[in-house]
């Protein structure tokens, strides 16, 4: 029997047909959903004359509409029908009228394929065909591809697609990255996921639920189900996902209709929507949850309803950690599959929720001490939900060369990771080329990690040991408290002619007291504020003149300077010490893990001795700094090396001049 790369062959040579109207990037408009109509049409033939006769049977007995698809389903003996007289062999009959024939056969379909191929718009590309006279040519040899399950069976089917999918992806270089995620990052994402559970997937009758919140054309979730396939074929998994993208969606929903997977009744698994503003599986919760959300994903549109949520239900929503800033909404999808853990109550055989997710750096490290992103950290990690975090070579992606990271994040940490994070360094872990099958890049996409790749990295995680490529860290290492640091203000009293003008500009009824100030006092500097207010309090006090608030900060800012060298200005009212300086204030970074009083005392004190910190507006934080847990030191080169080189260098200059005059 032929195998899957054979069907993918003689699609992909039917694909040659387009050349001219579409380029090669556009293929997938036509193949896609011409592939899936073909299994569809395969796949229904057995059953075809008994769904037109019920079909007319019932439509002459008023059946409604509803009931109809429920009961056609059934005849049919899948989740869809057709009740079009037309098939591929009827349409291969009638090239004239191809092009409607083809319209009316996909309009006889039960509405959830009838959905898949609006979202699809093949319509358009139907049209497009026609005009190109090309339609019954693609239909005619998608008559000679055998696609019947007693040939191609379900799970041969599945890769047929997946392998499409990837195909065209990677055609389509410039927005692979956007719905597909390289099936080697799944592999460790899917190992890890369920690396704990041989046990809890061995029992039979275990069904389990899996979603992926942004799911693209799906290949995270087939990649799961031909995980389980290949180690725990007892096991069932029930996949889920949303996208927002119409076209990843129907490739999706095509592909778990296809493969008729394991799914929890008879609704549609795939849901199309806005994750964010129309969350289609509310209130459920999931035992396994994993996706690769777009990198730097703007949520602008979503603001209002976001900040909403996050306002008006807090932790009773999905928002509550915190919200990061506007142009990446990366921790929203975090926050958004935390929202639907399952409990941990084995009793009642509930037994948590894993996440994997793929994000750049930014996630790790944006936003300080309470920021949104900083928070949402906080949340997780004082949870201890935060696993593991695996850094993935650059180049991994089909549109972007950027840093990757795998984060792992439970509700069900074995007893020895309880308190712990595992930092895993696997950047150095690849191989050369777009695949394990070609060495040619693919895009951004110039590396690929092995099977033994894939392997290492799982053993090091299910290790949970320190070694070059990997740190077991207390969840505490990960936060810090941002202390105020205060230094005094200082200031350096002096009446000048500018300075009166000034004042005298806002307060021109307070002229006749500035006058006797300064006739008084004089204009000389005076390096103590606190002793020269004190002089012309006493002042205006003889001359019964009281000046309100706002008179006294404007005369200070108009008759006065900072000055180093000056007298520290005492705090007023009830205060102690001195008052602050705005513009000399800092903040430090103290480790959770570190004393704050003696961080002070070792790391700020030797530089700024008047220097204190302001505790009442300490904020604690957290960031996953992972290069400065890898960093590695290289010792400096000698001075007698480094001169050695310069000589050389110089020799090299000389002879190359001497070349060139002679």
């Amino acid at each position: 029997m032929p195998d899957h790369r054979y069907f993918e062959g003689l699609i992909k040579q039917i694909a040659d047909l387009l050349r001219g109207p579409y380029r090669p990037p556009q293929y997938e408009r036509v193949m896609l959903p011409m592939t899936v109509l073909r299994r569809f049409d395969c796949v229904l033939a057995p059953t075809k004359q008994q769904v037109l006769a019920e079909y007319e049977r019932r439509k002459k007995r008023g059946t409604s509409d509803d009931a109809l698809d429920m009961l056609l389903n059934t005849v049919a003996n899948q989740r869809f029908h057709n009740h079009s007289p037309f098939d591929f062999e009827k349409l291969k009959g009638d090239p004239d009228n191809i092009a409607q024939h083809l319209v009316s056969y996909i309009k006889g379909f039960s509405p959830n394929v009838r959905r898949i191929f609006d979202f699809f718009e093949f319509d358009g590309e139907i049209q497009k065909m026609h005009e190109a006279d090309l339609l019954y040519l693609v239909v005619k040899r998608f008559c000679d591809v055998d696609l019947h399950p007693a040939k191609v069976p379900n799970e041969q089917m599945g890769l047929i697609f997946e392998g499409l999918i990837r195909y065209y992806n990677e055609l389509a270089n410039e927005t692979a990255g956007d719905h597909f995620t390289p099936r080697e990052v799944i592999r460790v994402m899917v190992n890890v996921l369920f690396i704990n559970d041989d046990a809890l997937l061995s029992t039979p009758g275990t069904i389990r639920k899996m979603l992926d919140p942004a799911c693209g054309t799906g290949g995270m979730l087939a990649e799961s189900q031909n995980y389980l396939r290949e180690h725990h074929r007892d096991a069932r998994l029930y996949v889920y996902g949303q996208d927002y993208n119409k076209r990843a969606y129907a490739t999706a929903a095509s592909d778990m209709l296809m493969k008729e997977v394991d799914h929890n009744g008879g609704g549609e698994t795939i849901k199309f929507g806005d994750t964010f503003t129309d969350d289609q599986f509310k209130n459920e919760t999931f035992d396994y949850l994993l996706a690769n959300p777009p990198f730097g994903v703007d949520w602008k549109k979503e603001q209002k309803e976001i900040e909403g949520e996050h306002d008006k239900l807090g932790f009773s929503g999905r928002f509550g950690a915190g919200l990061p800033r506007v142009n990446d909404g990366a921790l929203l999808f975090l926050q958004h599959m935390i929202s639907k853990f399952e409990a941990v109550a084995p009793k009642e055989h509930k037994y948590g929720s894993r996440v994997a997710i793929v994000f750049n750096g930014s996630p790790l490290f944006n936003g300080g001490a309470g920021s949104g992103e900083s928070d949402i950290r906080k949340w997780i990690i004082e949870n201890d939900w935060l696993e593991a975090i695996i850094a993935l070579p650059n180049d991994m992606f089909y549109n972007t060369n950027i840093g990757t990271y795998i984060w792992v994040v439970t509700n069900r940490k074995e007893e020895r990771r309880k308190g712990k994070i595992q930092l895993i360094d696997a950047r150095e872990r690849w191989h050369p080329g777009g695949s394990e099958d070609s060495r040619r890049s693919i895009g951004d996409k110039r590396r690929h990690l092995s099977r033994q790749d894939i392997e290492d990295i799982v053993r090091i995680y299910g290790r949970f040991a320190e070694d070059g490529t990997s740190k077991v860290l207390d969840n505490a290492a990960f936060g810090y408290t941002r202390v105020t640091v205060e230094r005094p203000l200082r200031l350096r009293y002096q009446m000048t002619h500018d300075a009166k003008a000034e004042f005298s500009e806002k307060f021109p009824e307070l002229n006749d007291d500035i006058d006797a100030i300064d006739e008084a006092i004089g204009r000389r500097p005076n390096a103590d504020w606190n002793e020269a207010w004190a002089t012309i309090s006493k002042l205006l006090a003889t001359r019964s003149a009281r000046w309100k608030v706002a008179a006294q900060k404007h005369f200070r800012a108009c008759f006065t300077q900072r000055d180093t060298d000056a007298t520290p200005v005492r705090a007023t009212g009830r205060g102690e010490g001195y008052e602050a300086d705005a513009e000399l204030r800092d903040f430090e970074n103290v480790p959770l893990c570190d004393d704050i009083d003696a961080f002070f005392e070792r790391e700020v004190r030797p530089h700024w001795p008047d220097a204190w910190m302001e505790r009442t507006k300490d904020k604690v934080g957290y960031e996953i700094n992972f290069n400065r847990q890898f960093m590695k030191f290289i010792p400096p080169r000698s001075l007698a090396d480094i001169d050695a080189d310069l000589r050389a260098a110089e020799g090299d200059i000389v002879r190359l001049l001497r070349e060139v005059t002679t």
